[in-house]
């Protein structure tokens, strides 16, 4: 049975930029896996409604409909065992599902208001008024305002992911000697911005850079060949 995945796509199809989705296609791909996009904007609701959604990834797998980054990574590695594991045993997905919640609540807040100007350049303009409408009543304040310091923020945002630098000292993943899923819930998040910002978040003599880069390149460079900034 083909999977199909929904993912959020602003005025360009081909530029996917959910952090949330990153993270499934790369669950995806190393599962070797195949899925169908299936291009969603903001305002498009009735979509995925009848998924008991309101928000994207949503990944079909024949009649059955999963929601949620992370309980799409789980249902991946238990509907497929013989593939391999994104996880590695019990022990990485205890450990994966800590990461996911520091990434959703750490990371992502962190970057959001370095990017959000430049998520809003993207959209078309009815999803742009649904953006502005909802984020600045999230943020108490006008996207302009909430992105006005970003030079500054940004030094805040790195030190922020001093856990990772510091584990890339002694390994080249998070997840050890090879990828595995804690490495792509914090990499969806830069392909996030990667894919609709050409604001540098990291510099090239960060570790975190260059881990980010053999992310990038892996399954077939899958990351690097969706549309993106080089930065």
């Amino acid at each position: 049975m083909t999977l199909q995945l929904f993912e959020l796509v602003g005025t360009e199809e081909n530029r996917p930029f959910s952090p949330y989705c990153w993270r499934t296609r790369m669950a995806l791909a190393h599962k070797e896996l195949e899925a169908i996009s299936i291009p969603w904007r903001f305002t498009e609701k009735e979509a995925i409604a009848r998924h008991k959604s309101e928000k994207v990834p949503v990944l079909l797998d024949g009649e059955r409909a999963i929601n949620d980054s992370w309980s799409i990574a789980t249902y991946l590695e238990d509907a497929y065992p013989d593939r391999p594991s994104l996880f590695g045993g019990d022990g990485g997905r205890a450990m994966g599902r800590m990461i996911n919640w520091w990434g959703d609540a750490v990371m992502i807040p962190g970057m959001v208001s370095l990017i959000i100007l430049d998520i809003y350049n993207h959209l078309s303009p009815i999803d742009q008024a649904y953006f502005r409408e909802t984020r600045e009543a999230r943020f108490k304040k006008t996207l302009e305002e909430a992105s006005a310091t970003r030079d500054r923020d940004v030094e805040t945002f790195r030190k922020s992911l001093d856990p990772v630098r510091l584990t890339l000292r002694s390994q080249p993943f998070l997840g050890g000697e090879q990828p595995n899923y804690a490495d792509y819930i914090v990499f969806g998040p830069f392909q996030w911005a990667r894919a609709i910002s050409g604001f540098q978040l990291l510099q090239p003599n960060d570790a975190i850079y260059v881990w980010r880069e053999k992310l990038l390149d892996a399954f077939g460079g899958m990351a690097r060949k969706s549309a993106g900034y080089d930065v």
